[in-house]
């Protein structure tokens, strides 16, 4: 799947300004030397968040929070890295840097707001505010986790595939990788996320016996993202409301289970949600 913008971006002030309610900088501000100089920096490289999702996450996906919570130095590094980011090297960097970029904050803001809590909740939503009132420092500007989600990742991109990649810390959620996005892997690795995904018990059922289709309630929460994937305009017999997310399912799984899901013939429901902590 190619990785694109939406067809109608959002200059970077103004998205910044809505998701955090701070006033978009004035489209007639020429930019000064220094914004210039700044908008040429490359995106940080992410290898220190790499090593520590190396330590502290299996292969299951499951995070070791105890552990991190005694040792959070690392990831305290890479999120002051984030926040030093500028609104203009952002705005300058290709779509793929963008998202990877994105989605890696998302996801270490979600692992340290876990252990900033002692003892560790049993689950993300026992933390008040934690997705829509609690703030982080995201290129210099203050940004919740729903404001990362919803008022950039989901608007300025045609990418439905970072609902495998965003994990907000739920046994239900996708497993998190053990590595950083990158800009240059980004595609290989949000395929490859998408089927690990797809292939747990938490991201897709397929019951031939019994005919019946389950698969994750993220897939009924964001619907509409589905729609932006190709091949999405096609249709699923009996499914047709569902036909877009059908599609994209169908694109990555084995042939068998492909052929399975194009012909319509079961009853299609959502899988139960676990918000225990994805921890071990």
């Amino acid at each position: 799947m190619a990785l694109q913008r939406s067809a109608a971006p959002l200059l970077l002030a103004s998205i910044l300004g809505l998701a955090s309610g701070c006033q978009a900088t004035p489209l007639s501000s020429p930019p000064s030397v220094a914004d210039a100089a700044t908008a040429a920096t490359p995106a940080p490289d992410p290898a220190d968040l790499t090593a520590l999702l190396r330590i502290y996450v299996d292969d299951q996906g499951l995070v070791n929070y105890r552990a991190l919570q005694n040792n959070p130095s690392q990831l305290k590094t890479y999120l002051r890295r984030v926040a030093a980011v500028s609104p203009a090297s952002y705005a300058a960097w290709p779509p793929q840097d963008q998202i990877a970029f994105l989605i890696n904050a998302y996801n270490a803001i979600t692992l340290q707001s876990i252990i900033e809590h002692r003892p560790i909740k049993a689950s993300i939503r026992d933390i008040f505010g934690v997705w829509k009132v609690r703030t982080h420092t995201v290129m210099g500007r203050q940004l919740s986790l729903d404001a990362i989600e919803h008022n950039i990742l989901r608007r300025d991109f045609s990418e439905p595939r970072i609902h495998a990649a965003l994990v907000c810390a739920a046994i239900s959620c996708p497993p998190l990788r053990r590595e950083a996005y990158t800009g240059p892997q980004l595609n290989a690795q949000l395929e490859d996320q998408t089927r690990r995904w797809l292939a747990g018990p938490h991201g897709l059922v397929i019951d031939r016996g019994a005919g019946t289709v389950k698969i994750s309630a993220i897939f009924q929460w964001f619907g509409q993202d589905w729609t932006k994937a190709p091949g999405s305009g096609g249709s699923v017999p009996n499914h047709g409301n569902q036909s877009a997310v059908l599609l994209f399912i169908a694109d990555h799984v084995n042939a068998d289970d492909r052929a399975f899901l194009l012909t319509g013939d079961y009853n299609l429901s959502n899988l139960p949600y676990d918000w225990s902590l994805n921890r071990r």
